[in-house]
């Protein structure tokens, strides 16, 4: 199974921040094991949220220059009210620092009002291609897909722009 956790990007400010949404339903088949008699959201899942809110915050702000996006380290993770069925998290993340190939962000979630997750973390960022030439054409592949998606999120047929807000 893969996880794509956000539901909705609500705004991107490119290269500084991106609101998004999770809405969690007794559907979600990790729900079966965690718990069956108290069905929770796995704290390790709400900090993916966060990630995945970052990775699309740099994808988006940098017109999906690069193909892979991945967690390189987690600071700070607190874990506040339990996530269950039928309830939304609002998810943050703010870019702190960027410079080649990595990306810190200070990231939270938060349902009605209550602090689900914060940390602070860092992504990095490459393409195949600049480590094998022959992946070149899973490079466009991926961002092809990664842009599908992106549409998708954003609600918009043409998807979020640099400089333009998703609401």
């Amino acid at each position: 199974m893969r996880f794509h956790l956000i539901d909705r990007i609500i705004e991107v400010r490119p290269g500084q921040t991106l609101r998004a949404t999770k809405n969690l339903t007794l559907g979600e088949e990790y729900l079966a094991d965690h718990f069956p008699s108290f069905p929770v959201m796995p704290g390790v899942l709400m900090l993916q949220t966060l990630v995945e809110a970052g990775a699309w915050l740099l994808r988006l702000s940098e017109d999906y220059r690069h193909s892979v996006v991945v967690l390189r380290e987690v600071k700070n993770i607190k874990y506040g009210t339990f996530m269950e069925p039928g309830r939304r998290m609002n998810i943050s993340v703010e870019l702190v620092e960027r410079s080649e190939g990595l990306a810190s962000f200070k990231g939270k979630g938060e349902m009605d009002g209550q602090s689900t997750v914060t940390a602070r973390f860092v992504l990095a960022s490459y393409r195949l291609a600049d480590r094998d030439p022959a992946f070149a054409e899973v490079d466009a592949d991926i961002v092809a897909k990664m842009r599908q998606q992106g549409r998708l999120l954003c609600g918009l047929p043409g998807g979020v722009h640099a400089g333009k807000n998703s609401k």
